[in-house]
């Protein structure tokens, strides 16, 4: 009897885990996109989907969700990964660069839309506080649907990412300012309104100062430390630790726990630990996102859908119509590219996931009766299950823009290596690695490196290279380093097990791709080969070769004669060599 609470959370977090394993791949096969099929899979799976005929069939109850709210914290952390990673993108540098589209285009669209909504509101005879409160609600647009989607399809970085970002970053920093605003216009409020506005200002930039100080003071350094003292596990703790300690900080001050993550992963972006921290993450947050996606498919009411039906769809229609207009318009005075501000509007017409929130705290401060907030939280749902689609709208009007001539490109982040095209990556920066990176930087071609040894790679980073912690044995790492367009990889690590796992991890993602091998002996060179390596060098041979031309001079023969000497003994070597223990 004590047991069950657990067992209905069990039983629910087996039902998300099905959905996330089983359902969505399934619809990904039909091309369903994995958002929209969290979504619907949280309409099908929740109390209002198949658990209203639990009590016409009882077994019913094993295939839905009984208790959304418990999975709650685990969405919240979705969303903090989501906006964790996406930070780790970007950098001091490029947000400055975006101050356009957070404190121009955000403003105007927030600040449009909500004046838009609440004045029609008004004109149609409500109460002006609950008028404004929907205006702000609806007036924000999804952080976490939004940025998956782009993440997902490559474009979180690219000029319609950049343009939707700025706008949702500055409407997750009007979150808290909305939920201050509630308290106020609540009967049961007191105080001096302005006094309460400054102090809630200066907690909010004290919570600012401290992160941002922790980050550029004592980042580097613990995961240094954690990197050197227990590798992968440590790292993943404290990233895990940076992350929640950011997001609690800005909680504590009232500001968006999404702000908070936001800010860690910009800080932790600056370091060489960005791509480790990225690839160690990525999985949880595909998850946990999920898990948030299905919650909002299952706040979706059908009955309450269809009953209000003719309510619901004009509202709809009304507010993704209006906010379309103003969201394009916004963006283009920002100065956003037609094509850009097209598919930005698009994404950022239909509601967020604050809007939950807004309604609630509202509801809750007697400012809006529960008749008035089901139908906007039944559009505000409604609509966001609908983003994939007003998504793939926006992107099929941008194609018809862009006939014009392109504009210039982006400037590539230094960090960022995954649209670098004809680069070599070198996995491992020992003796061998940097002496090949030398050369390679003399002939002008562009390197990328890969050490697991975080004292290596910041006297890389000190001297310029571009070099990332991580392992290069792992798929992800590979992604972001580049995989996908180097001209080939050079692998120098002298363990011969991480060695042969590199070198398939490589050949399973490209299998045409040149791969140069260090080996310590013609045995692992052997394997190496069968693993599939193009071209393996044994340290054995190489050294064996090199003291024999040195005896030959010494001996007095001339520099022709050796090398003529060495090249044959070496061609004979590298044809047997493999050969000698098989």
């Amino acid at each position: 009897m004590g047991h069950e609470g657990q067992d209905i959370f069990l039983k629910d977090m087996l039902v998300f885990l099905f959905a996330a394993g089983v359902i969505v791949p399934a619809l990904r096969l039909i091309r369903v996109p994995a958002v929209a099929g969290f979504l619907v899979a949280g309409v099908v799976l929740g109390p209002y989907g198949l658990g209203t005929f639990e009590d016409i069939w009882a077994p019913v109850q094993f295939v839905t969700v009984g208790e959304p709210e418990a999975a709650e914290p685990f969405a919240e952390l979705g969303i903090l990964f989501l906006l964790f990673l996406i930070g780790l993108e970007l950098s001091f540098t490029k947000l400055w660069r975006m101050k356009e589209a957070v404190f121009g285009a955000g403003v105007l669209q927030t600040t449009a839309s909500a004046t838009a909504i609440g004045a029609a509101l008004w004109l149609f005879g409500m109460d002006p506080r609950a008028a404004a409160i929907i205006g702000l609600a609806l007036a924000l647009s999804s952080t976490a649907i939004v940025m998956q989607m782009l993440t997902s399809e490559h474009r979180a970085t690219g000029p319609t990412g950049k343009t939707a970002l700025g706008v949702l970053l500055f409407q997750d920093i009007l979150v808290a300012p909305i939920l201050i605003l509630i308290s106020f216009l609540s009967a049961e409020s007191g105080g001096s309104i302005l006094g309460d506005v400054f102090r809630a200002l200066g907690e909010g930039l004290l919570a600012l100062v401290v992160i941002i100080a922790i980050g550029r003071f004592a980042v580097r350094p613990v995961f240094r430390l954690a990197a050197e003292a227990g590798g992968r596990d440590f790292l993943m703790a404290v990233t895990l630790f940076t992350v929640i300690g950011a997001a609690v900080i800005t909680a504590s001050a009232g500001l968006s726990v999404a702000l908070g993550a936001f800010l860690a992963g910009l800080l932790l972006g600056e370091t060489e630990f960005r791509h480790q921290a990225e690839v160690d993450l990525d999985p949880f947050k595909g998850l946990l996102l999920g898990i948030f996606f299905m919650t909002v498919g299952m706040s979706v009411d059908l009955v309450v859908l269809v009953e209000l039906a003719p309510l619901v769809l004009g509202g709809l229609a009304a507010l993704i119509a209006l906010k379309l207009v103003i969201a394009w318009t916004s963006t283009r005075l920002a100065g956003a590219s037609r094509p850009a501000a097209t598919e930005a509007a698009f994404l950022l017409a239909p509601a967020g996931e604050f809007a939950f929130v807004v309604m609630a705290a509202a509801t809750s401060a007697g400012l809006l009766t529960t008749q008035q907030a089901t139908p906007v939280t039944a559009i505000a749902g409604v609509s966001m299950l609908l983003i994939p689609v007003t998504s793939r709208l926006g992107q099929m009007l941008a194609k018809q823009t862009t006939s014009r001539p392109s504009e210039p490109p982006e400037p590539v982040s230094e960090t960022d290596y995954t649209d670098r095209d004809g680069h070599v990556i070198v996995a491992g920066f020992g003796r061998v690695g940097r002496t090949i990176a030398r050369v390679l930087a003399e002939a002008n071609t562009d390197v990328v490196v890969i050490e697991r040894d975080p004292t290596l790679v910041q006297q890389g980073r000190d001297s310029g290279w571009q070099i990332s912690i991580g392992d290069a044995g792992r798929p992800e790492m590979l992604d972001a380093a580049g995989l996908a367009g180097a001209s080939m990889i050079v692998i120098t690590v002298d363990n011969a097990t991480i060695a042969k796992r590199m070198v398939e991890a490589v050949r399973r993602k490209r299998p045409a791709l040149p791969i140069l091998v260090r080996a310590r002996d013609p045995e692992h060179g052997r394997q190496l080969e069968a693993a599939g390596a193009n071209h393996v060098i044994p340290d054995a041979i190489e050294a064996a070769l090199q003291l024999s031309g040195r005896v030959l001079e010494e001996f007095g023969y001339a520099g022709e004669t050796v090398r003529d000497l060495l090249a044959a003994e070496r061609e004979e070597a590298y044809r047997t060599g493999t050969r000698e223990t098989s």
